[in-house]
């Protein structure tokens, strides 16, 4: 039976472990916990850095799903989320095995299953909120993870002529509204919309921006990797698809699953050969906090406008 001092040391080793991978300050709005039926607003903000066009931050990201942690009974199934290059549109070792598959229709459902899962990054301010949530940040600047089907309504109203300013703006920018109904046994968000009227942040939203100053949002994407994290994230993926376990002396130094601690010590074995270099930067990858279930996609990217289009569109009318 473990001791007191037991308990408590792997009760602070979580705690330690909950922040170090960016779930600690509760800053994700978790709006896919809002009630069925119910609504958010929030107001988003643009980007902290002032080279991103947009106020938001493409990330893209790989699930590897293991069968349990190698040398412990009765694991369940794990998953390790890696980042995918192609977010720097760099070549993307897993997506390049993967693509192939499409072309056999009897490997199309393992093909999505590895395919890269797309969200994005916002930051901004709730201003209705229709959960109650215990531990509320003193920043009120909160950061979103959305999914592509609420982007794609962000996205395509960006478009409508009845928009003419940016909705990130001060004084003449616009809420969105956030909200959830079920669709068969799943959460839907296609009812969520801009609101139609303009509005100023208020006095307190301002000094906030003022105080805690705007989120850099390239700060919540995962670390880019490099040769030698990208030669493991290749390992990975092959033991994942050829179900084994997942291997923390293997892998645990470079990405690992939510909860599961750093080995003790980076030696292999020739039975577990490692990428040929240790990196300078260990990235378990992903904030650990609640988000919802990404969705797959197919291999070629949608059509519709483009990020580049909405900008142009939005400029234009500007200028009128």
């Amino acid at each position: 039976m473990a001791s007191l001092a037991e308990i408590r040391a792997k009760l602070k080793a979580q705690e330690t472990r909950s922040e170090r991978v960016g779930g600690g300050d509760n800053a994700i709005f978790p709006h896919w916990n809002i009630p069925e039926g119910s609504t958010a607003v929030v107001r988003f903000l643009p980007d902290g850095d002032e080279t991103n066009t947009f106020f938001w931050k493409e990330r893209l990201m790989i699930r590897l799903p293991f069968n349990g942690v190698k040398g412990e009974m009765d694991s369940n199934q794990v998953v390790v989320q890696v980042p995918c290059v192609e977010m720097w549109n760099d070549t993307c070792p897993v997506l390049s095995e993967v693509r192939g598959w499409f072309k056999d229709s009897s490997l199309e459902d393992m093909g999505r299953k590895y395919w890269k899962k797309r969200s994005y990054i916002f930051q901004g301010f709730v201003t209705e909120n229709p959960m109650a949530e215990d531990n509320v940040p003193e920043n009120p600047i909160r950061r979103f993870v959305i999914s592509p089907s609420i982007f794609g309504i962000i996205k395509d109203a960006l478009m409508d002529p009845d928009i003419q300013e940016l909705p990130t703006d001060y004084d003449v920018g616009l809420d969105f509204r956030i909200t959830k109904t079920t669709k068969g046994q799943y959460a839907d968000y296609s009812t969520s919309k801009w609101a139609r009227k303009e509005t100023a942040l208020t006095e307190a939203q301002k000094a906030a921006i003022d105080s805690f100053g705007l989120h850099n949002l390239n700060d919540f994407l995962p670390k880019r990797p490099n040769e030698v994290e990208l030669n493991a994230i290749k390992e990975m993926f092959e033991a994942s698809v050829d179900g084994a376990a997942y291997d923390v002396e293997r892998f645990g130094q470079y990405y690992r699953p939510y909860g599961v601690d750093a080995p003790a010590s980076s030696s292999t074995t020739a039975d577990t050969p490692a990428p040929a270099a240790t990196p300078t930067v260990t990235a378990p990858v992903a904030e650990a906090a609640p988000e919802p279930a990404p969705v797959a996609e197919a291999p070629a990217d949608s059509g519709g406008k483009s990020a580049d289009d909405i900008l142009a569109m939005i400029r234009s009318r500007q200028k009128a």
